[in-house]
């Protein structure tokens, strides 16, 4: 067992904040540490601000106990956990800044015995070449006093909770010593298997997980683009396809989002380059699929003088609130810049929207010429074929057929 007591977690997003309440839960005392004073102050009151299945049970219990607040600079802690967002910029090159300031602000607060952890999703050579590249040039000892390691989550939106305890982890340290002592913390909490590597080695299983995913994707939507051409249902031949043993073709859709599947194939192909042709053309058929989309809608709505569409969902998956590289969000924003229709925008796990007023999804169906569904959210499911009668219907998840 390690001596492990207190943690501070930087960032308080969709898996800091899971991550941070459910050790405050387990008996840690936890400081999360957000920029937003909305945030800290929402978590504060034992609320939240995202969706996700009984988090909110989950944080006003840890509140509630005493053992996790939040707070917008960090404090002394046995364990800094870092899971800060990792984006890339206009090139596709990996933007590594969040994880530098984090670390930077957490330097003065490490202390011998510490443990660092990198749990944000990040380019290989990230926990070696940034965190403990930083700690080190501010006079740490990251060989024998401060162990670093790499853990990345690896949760379903919908399903963190359960996740990020029974889901497998992979640990990798900067050293020997570093992967066993941060196996040993994930091993405190996790009940899946807590395996382990070196740091490099982490960090590339995370970015190999959703780049397998990515091309899969790739693809079943390259086949839905052929299948259109060809009059055939690309729903029936996946299903059909998916009956043979060794076969298993995800499901089409409008395009690829998250910040996961659509972001980390290009930290892959930004460090390999030409090695990484399948994957940088699994990543030019996602990104060109919502084009294809709007391609599609601008037809049918050049049907009529000027239509109203209910563009239904603007998350990147069913049932979960985040927008992030979200392919519907990108579509209706096309959509709206063209001018060519009255949109009706129904996303029922958000209230307001800056760019867009949000409706109701009955009074969108009602008011309609033209359903476009990009996202199969949970109410979108109870669409009736006698609400459908005399409009076009352009169905790129499939709840239809």
């Amino acid at each position: 067992m390690n001596n492990f007591s207190s943690i501070c977690v930087i960032g308080l997003g969709y898996i800091g904040l899971p991550t941070a309440s459910l050790l405050g839960t387990k008996g840690y005392n936890v400081i999360g540490v957000d920029v937003s004073k909305n945030v800290i102050d929402t978590i504060n009151r034992g609320e939240i601000h995202i969706v996700e299945p009984d988090l909110d049970i989950l944080v006003k219990s840890a509140v509630n106990s005493g053992n996790f607040r939040a707070a917008a600079s960090p404090a002394e802690a046995d364990v800094f956990i870092i899971a800060v967002p990792t984006p890339f910029n206009d090139n596709h090159q990996p933007d590594l800044s969040y994880v530098e300031q984090a670390t930077r602000k957490i330097s003065p607060f490490v202390k011998p015995g510490n443990l660092v952890i990198l749990e944000s999703t990040s380019p290989v050579g990230t926990t070696d070449g940034c965190v403990a590249k930083i700690l080190e040039a501010e006079g740490h000892d990251i060989i024998n006093d401060v162990f670093i390691a790499h853990c990345p989550e690896r949760v379903l939106p919908g399903r963190i909770l359960i996740e990020l305890i029974q889901n497998d982890r992979i640990v990798g340290g900067t050293t020997e010593k570093a992967t066993q002592v941060a196996s040993k913390f994930y091993q405190e909490f996790v009940s899946g298997q807590v395996l382990e590597t070196n740091a490099k080695t982490a960090e590339l299983s995370k970015l190999t997980e959703n780049s397998f995913r990515d091309v899969n994707i790739a693809f079943a939507n390259e086949l839905s683009i052929i299948c259109e051409d060809e009059q055939i249902d690309v729903w029936e031949l996946i299903k059909l396809a998916n009956r043979h043993p060794r076969v298993d073709i995800l499901q089409p859709g409008p395009g690829v989002g998250g910040h996961c599947i659509a972001v980390d194939p290009w930290f892959i192909i930004d460090r390999a380059g030409e090695k990484a042709k399948l994957i940088r053309a699994a990543r030019e058929v996602n990104d060109s699929k919502p084009l294809w989309i709007i391609d599609k809608v601008l037809d049918k709505a050049s049907k009529f003088k000027r239509p109203s569409i209910a563009c239904l969902g603007l998350a990147f998956k069913a049932n979960v609130d985040d927008l992030r590289e979200s392919p519907a969000l990108n579509i209706v924003r096309a959509l709206k810049e063209k001018d060519v229709a009255n949109l009706l925008v129904c996303e029922p796990n958000i209230k307001t929207h800056p760019e867009f007023e949000i409706v109701d999804f009955q009074t969108a169906i009602k008011k309609a010429d033209i359903v476009l569904i990009l996202v199969d959210h949970k109410e979108f499911k109870s669409l009736s074929s006698a609400s459908l009668i005399e409009k076009m219907v352009i169905d790129t998840r499939g709840i239809t057929k």
